[in-house]
């Protein structure tokens, strides 16, 4: 592959998108990150979701990766002004600049039926994506050596408590995708080797509950954990009074809503259909971190 071919990555000060920023360049391409904070001499472009785009700065790519997404915003129309609406703009503009290959990064819990907010704007921002047709992608809960995000921050409350909080009786069901399984499937659709056509859902077919997962974290781990059941409907109103307070923490209320309602039958035959394989989820080094 030429070396020439660039990629744009929107959210490359994220997880997802630093994570992809360095699997592209391991396969030759150039990238182009779309950052609020552009390193100096770097060729990184200034972006903020949500505002106007110049297809002058996208020129010359040839995919653009977007994963952007602000989680700062608690009310709905400011994250559907921003977040879906900004999704719109970047696309528009890149469809201006002649950018080849678009994909957007969506979640697997964005379905029909969704309750979270978070899985209603990845939707619509998902038909908007369909209109330029880009490519949609469903990561399920990602996992690394080195976590970050979501799992990330499980790894660290597990290695930081004995005792944690479990709602629901941690009967929700993750399904789990490795950086570079997804990093994989991003990369083999800008180089133009699978185009589905339909989103596709990312990640091993292998369900885990989610007290499953806490529990295998702590073996790995060699701790003991203890749960303490509580109704989620009770911690979620604590943590949505705290967002109105203005107190910000580790997490959202609207993610407490994402996984007490997963999507209970997701489909996986668009990633059977394009021969991805994603591995089973192996904690091992990601122990030694948090």
């Amino acid at each position: 592959m030429s070396a020439e071919r660039t990629c744009l990555i929107s959210g490359t000060g994220g997880y997802l998108g630093g994570r992809l920023e360095i699997a592209m360049r391991e396969r030759g391409w150039r990238v182009r990150a779309l950052t609020r904070n552009p390193r100096t001499g770097s060729a990184s472009v200034h972006f903020q979701l949500g505002e106007d785009v110049a297809a002058e700065a996208l020129a010359g790519a040839n995919g653009l990766v977007h994963c952007a997404y602000d989680f700062t915003q608690l009310k709905w129309p400011d994250i559907r002004r921003i977040n879906v609406l900004g999704t719109e703009k970047l696309f528009e503009a890149a469809r201006r600049a002649g950018v080849g290959k678009l994909i957007y990064i969506s979640t697997i819990s964005a379905y029909e039926g969704c309750r979270s907010l978070y899985g209603k704007a990845k939707l619509e921002a998902e038909a908007v994506a369909a209109r330029f047709n880009a490519a949609v992608i469903r990561p399920g809960l990602i996992w690394g050596e080195e976590p970050g995000a979501m799992y990330g921050r499980l790894v660290k409350q597990v290695g930081h408590s004995s005792i944690l909080l479990l709602c629901g009786g941690g009967l929700q069901v993750q399904y789990l995708v490795h950086e570079r399984d997804l990093a994989e499937c991003i990369g083999r659709i800008c180089e133009g080797k699978m185009s589905p056509g339909a989103p596709i859902t990312v990640a091993n077919e292998q369900p885990w509950a989610f007290r499953q997962i806490l529990e295998e974290i702590a073996r790995g781990k060699g701790k003991r954990i203890r749960f303490l059941p509580v109704p989620w409907r009770l911690v979620w109103a604590g943590l949505k009074t705290a967002e109105t307070c203005g107190v910000r923490l580790g997490f959202r209320s609207d993610s407490l809503v994402s996984l007490m309602y997963q999507n209970p039958k997701p489909s996986f035959e668009e990633q059977r259909r394009a021969g991805v394989v994603c591995r089973s989820w192996k904690p091992g080094k990601e122990f030694n971190h948090g």
